[in-house]
């Protein structure tokens, strides 16, 4: 099976996901797809010979990326720090073929402009105890699909947004490849 990843910053999450899948076999990585042309997860693709492609937000609207994705016989998309909302088209030719990974646990801190930073010091600011990642399917909301998958971490008394982004990160590189490998094992 092959899977796109949908991209807009360093992309160590596509990293731990294509190493994942360079040792399992199960799938492969054969697209990165990214809206922001500096982007450092193009590095990363161009570092482990993936091909990789930069969009504009008229060509996600339209049918350009559902064509893309198909030309390259694409199985199972995953936005992996992917900032932009997907589109019903796009939606409507992958339904239950597009997941994301929240740095949070939904429905808390969910939503438009809940994205790294921004919801690390939502939670903290919030007094929340726990907090955590979860993957859920993509719809034309923001962090509204069906949760897939959850898994938390304690916030401790001192925690910063940065401490605490360690934490998430380290959630999502545990958990993000093994689930997205679980998903297409029961396709």
């Amino acid at each position: 099976m092959k899977i796109a990843i949908f991209a807009s910053g360093s992309g160590t999450n596509a990293e731990a996901i294509i190493n994942y899948f360079n040792k399992t076999k199960t799938a492969q990585v054969s697209l990165i797809l990214s809206n922001v042309p500096n982007a450092f997860v193009l590095e990363r693709a161009k570092k482990f010979g993936i091909k990789s492609v930069v969009f504009s937000r008229s060509e996600l609207n339209s049918n350009a990326i559902v064509a893309l994705l198909r030309e390259n016989s694409i199985d199972f998309i995953v936005l992996a720090g992917f900032l932009w909302l997907m589109p019903a088209n796009l939606v409507a030719a992958f339904t239950n073929r597009i997941i994301n990974i929240h740095p949070a646990l939904l429905p808390k801190f969910g939503g438009k402009g809940m994205y790294g930073m921004n919801v690390h010091k939502a939670v903290i600011d919030a007094g929340e105890t726990q907090s955590g990642i979860t993957i859920h399917f993509v719809n034309t909301n923001y962090d509204e699909g069906s949760i897939i998958f959850q898994a938390a971490c304690n916030i401790s008394a001192n925690e910063t947004p940065e401490s605490l982004a360690e934490k998430i990160h380290a959630l999502e590189h545990k958990h993000f490849a093994k689930v997205i490998e679980r998903m297409l094992l029961a396709k």
